[in-house]
This record gives structure tokens, C-alpha cells and sequence, in this order.
């Protein structure tokens, strides 16, 4: 996970200069929408394959946007989890199995940059009705397991591509991944497993996302016309 938080720190980094010299005006301030898809877990139960139990997950989304490059997100986001140490090769004390299953409600805002200036329309603004993205933000979760609830601090990181099927009307594909701070996630029984202390930055618990969504815009910014007699 550190290497995907990397990857996406260099990326932002290498695309935020072209970002700067390339960007244009949007003609619409704002756009609303949402996504479902596929929702992972990795943690002390699940070591390697975040979707091998896949769960369902679903955000509603809104977004300011600056330019055609440039936006800021906030989202409230729905994730089912579950994991099991069933097959592990790190065993429990006594070969004992744990599964769990838990909700997940993630709070989140996050500044997104796109490859490319995203639009129709203007050929001198070098529009493109296709752009990948990356977006890294910061939020708060609450995770419910086995009775329990823990709320804790989210780190959410995300690429997607998204493709504008009309003047307002744009769809999406993106996988994220959000290191939630704490170890609960899980459940209470997973804690200092085997013995081994944890703390708020040295933890396990990351949620991951592949899903596809829809976006409206709206709010059209006001054009001034500059007139020379």
C-alpha cells in the first residue's frame, strides 16, 4: 500500500506543472453524481487480495470545479467489508479462524487534477472529451463490526478516467484506495493480534474501491464579452 501512496504522490507531482501552464476555464462551476461498484479489505485478515470477498459500494459526490484541470470532491461513501484468516500463512494462537463483516461510512473531501484539460467545445483550449485523473484527500470513517462502532481519521487516494458523453453529462472509472486510521475496522478481536502492539500510524486496516459512476454539471459561470468599436 505504501508503494500505491507513492505512485500516486509522483504522479500528482509530474502532472501538477502541466496543470498550471494548460489549464482553461470550465464553463460550469459545479457537477453532482454518484457511483456503485466494488468494495475491498485489507488487513490482518486479508494480507494480499483486496476483493477476494468483494462487497458492495456505492458514494454520492460533489464537486467545485476551478478549471479544466482542477476540482475539489466531497463525498460520502458506503462500504460492506468482510475478510477471514482462513488460509493465512500467519496463523492465530491455537490455529484459531476469525471472520468478520462490517460497514463502512467514509466523510471525505480530496482535490482531484486531471492528465488533461477535460471539455468539449473550443479547439484553441486543446479540450479533451477523455482524461485519466488523481485525487488525494483527506476525510473521517466510521466503521461498524460485530456490535461496534470506531470512528477514525481516512487517508483516500484514488486514479480513474473520465469521459464527457455531453456538454454536462460525464462518466467515470476509478479505483481508490482509503488507509483508515485505526484498527478496528475489523472488529475488536483482531487487535494486538498474537501480541503485537499497534498504533495510530503503525496499522493494518485499508478499504479499496473499483467503481463506475456518473456526473451532471450545473452552475454555468458568466461569460464577459470584451466589445472593441
Amino acid at each position: 500500500m505504501r508503494r500505491f501512496l507513492l505512485i500516486i504522490t509522483l504522479a500528482a507531482m509530474a502532472a501538477a506543472p502541466k496543470a498550471a501552464g494548460q489549464s482553461a476555464t470550465a464553463p460550469y462551476k459545479f457537477d453532482f453524481g454518484g457511483s456503485v461498484g466494488l468494495s475491498g479489505y485489507i488487513g490482518e485478515a486479508n494480507a494480499s487480495n483486496p476483493f477476494s470477498s468483494a462487497g458492495f459500494t456505492a458514494d454520492l459526490a460533489a464537486r467545485y470545479i476551478f478549471d479544466t484541470r482542477w476540482a475539489v470532491r466531497g463525498a460520502l461513501t458506503y462500504a460492506s467489508l468482510s475478510g477471514s484468516t482462513e488460509g493465512m500463512a500467519n496463523v492465530l494462537p491455537g490455529n484459531a479462524v476469525y471472520s468478520f463483516s462490517s460497514n463502512v461510512f467514509d466523510l471525505s473531501v480530496r482535490g482531484e487534477v486531471n492528465f488533461f484539460s477535460f471539455g468539449i467545445g473550443e479547439t484553441y483550449k486543446r479540450l479533451r472529451r477523455i482524461s485519466p485523473y488523481l485525487a488525494v484527500g483527506v476525510g473521517l470513517s466510521m466503521a461498524s463490526c460485530d456490535g461496534n462502532s470506531a470512528f477514525a481519521p481516512s487517508l483516500p487516494m484514488a486514479f480513474g478516467v473520465r469521459y464527457k458523453l455531453k456538454e454536462r453529462l460525464n462518466v467515470y472509472a476509478e479505483f481508490s484506495m482509503t488507509k483508515i486510521f485505526s484498527d478496528k475496522v475489523d472488529g475488536n478481536q483482531l487487535l494486538d493480534l498474537n501480541g503485537i502492539k499497534t498504533n495510530f500510524v503503525k496499522n493494518t486496516d485499508w478499504v479499496s474501491r473499483l467503481a463506475v459512476g456518473v456526473t451532471y454539471e450545473f452552475g454555468k459561470r458568466c461569460e464577459t464579452c470584451h466589445y472593441v468599436d
